[in-house]
């Protein structure tokens, strides 16, 4: 009797490592006996359902195609380089011509010496420099590199004076938190020498992992095929239709892992397991609850305004999140166009049109599979990655030994995230993954009741809550300090971080 188990409806109909021989196909159509075969229509359109079920692995292989030499490969996320910084601690109002200027400590080596730097939200001084322009930032230069904390000294291009004719003015007060873009260098006259950037960028690794399928059919099997209700070519395509499901389950969720084993007559060798997408994601929106038009707003703004810009935005989610999302009111929000297209891809999807980009939506099977329906991937499909070792191929030998030809497909990949713009959102776990930047949504007057120290929420409307001057669009960040009394104090402060919200 073949060892059958069930697939997802609960039918026995699967019989896993099993070669396709009279016997084994008798038994797994119902135990009718080898010499007894009828052949029914069969429906061959239910053997072709899956041309959907994996997207993950269709946009792999659409993917930027990058060939290696090795199945370790060093990953690099490199996006745009960065271009506000923020200020430490507060800065008083300055007489001194160049002062050092506190920055966070993230923050402190990309400034170098003649570069300007653009202060948001602090008024520069007109040219006689007595009196502030409101609108018109003040501008600092960058004279050097304090070598005592790696902080920039700067002086005001446009601050305050003493007199008219001062060739230097004083720097006004400028508070903690506050941004400042960094602009181009200015060089003096005869200078042709500056600091070169300094990019250093931090590669992952990356582990290609070595999937295959084989199908063994015996001569008599191959024999007898016109009398039996299976032909080859479909017990094939069902065996690559599960090969790519599986795989694209693998995509998703693999974790990494390199280990040995020990191959009779071949030694010992290594086994690689590729990281999924699901924990390569920088940026983790914790969503809970019901979708509305402003959770949907905040997030194409995130997408689309950071640092890395990508083209396009592609959502691929579990049913219910799909569902959430489908079941918004938009009536109060005609700028927002839904419509359904076709895509570049060739899929049909659910198209959102907002004023910073359309998010095209696409229900993704394996998320389901996977225990994660209300979750889903907003990717950037042009910042995608497809490292290959060894591309698919075929191969056909016989069985030594036996009457029998083995079948088989061998490829060697990996699928990699590039770019900061991919954002997971998780609305299955309570815990965040440990080295991604998580944050909430938060669209109450009232500050969150359980907030942690170090918990980020981006607001959708106004929070007095939080603060007087917490406004719709911003981004806030808890923190624990301790009072006067001893006990500890949790308070609100606008978030500055690595990454942008």
């Amino acid at each position: 009797m073949a060892n059958l188990t069930t697939g997802t409806s609960g039918k026995e109909t699967q019989a896993p490592g099993m070669a396709a021989t009279v016997s084994t196909a008798a038994e797994a159509t119902g135990g009718i006996a080898a010499g007894s075969f009828v052949e029914p229509d069969i429906d061959e359109e239910l053997f072709r359902f899956n041309s959907d079920d994996t997207p993950l692995m269709n946009l792999m292989l659409r993917a930027k195609r990058v060939k290696v030499n090795s199945p370790e490969v060093d990953h690099y996320m490199i996006d745009e380089a960065r271009s506000q910084i923020t200020v430490a601690e507060d800065m008083p109002e300055q007489t001194k011509m160049q002062v050092t200027l506190p920055l966070l400590a993230q923050d402190q080596n990309l400034p170098r010496p003649y570069t300007t730097l653009l202060v948001k939200g602090v008024d520069g001084y007109n040219a006689a420099g007595d009196a502030r322009t409101p609108g018109k930032e003040l501008m600092l230069f960058v004279v050097a590199v304090d070598p005592t904390t790696n902080n920039p000294v700067v002086r005001a291009v446009n601050g305050l004076k003493s007199q008219r004719e001062d060739e230097f003015s004083c720097i006004p007060k400028i508070p903690a938190g506050t941004k400042i873009v960094i602009l181009a260098n200015s060089l003096y006259e005869t200078q042709k020498e500056v600091d070169p950037d300094l990019i250093v960028p931090q590669p992952t690794k990356v582990y290609l992992q070595k999937r295959g399928m084989n199908q063994v059919v015996s001569d008599y099997f191959e024999s007898q095929r016109k009398r039996i209700p299976f032909s080859k070519a479909i017990i094939a395509e069902q065996a690559i239709a599960n090969f790519k499901v599986r795989g694209n389950r693998t995509l998703w969720a693999g974790r990494a892992g390199k280990f040995k084993m020990n191959v009779p007559r071949m030694g010992l060798q290594y086994v690689y397991c590729t990281e999924g997408l699901r924990w390569q994601f920088k940026r983790e929106l914790m969503h809970k609850g019901k979708w509305t038009v402003e959770d949907v707003i905040a997030l194409a703004k995130m997408f689309f305004t950071g640092e890395d810009v990508p083209k396009t935005a592609l959502l691929l989610a579990g049913k219910n999140l799909l569902e959430q999302i489908q079941c918004i009111d938009f009536s109060k929000h005609p700028e927002i166009q839904i419509s359904t297209k076709v895509n570049s891809v060739g899929w049909t999807v659910t198209n959102f049109h907002t004023v910073f980009g359309d998010i095209e939506i696409k229900r993704e099977p394996t998320l389901d599979r996977l225990g994660w329906s209300n979750s889903g991937a907003l990717i950037g499909e042009n910042r995608l990655v497809h490292y290959v070792y060894s591309a698919e191929h075929s191969f056909s030998d016989r069985v030594e030994g036996e009457e029998a030809t083995r079948n088989g497909i061998l490829i060697w990949d990996a699928l990699a995230l590039k770019g900061s713009c991919h954002i997971w959102i998780d609305g299955d776990g309570n815990t965040p993954t440990a080295d991604a930047f998580t944050f909430q949504l938060w669209s109450n007057e009232k500050a969150p009741e359980n907030a942690m120290d170090g918990d980020v929420y981006y607001l959708t409307a106004d929070c007095p809550g939080i603060s007087p001057t917490a406004r719709t669009g911003q981004t806030w960040q808890a923190v624990m300090t301790v009072s006067s009394d001893g006990s500890d104090l949790l308070v609100w402060k606008p978030y500055s971080g690595e990454l942008a919200v």
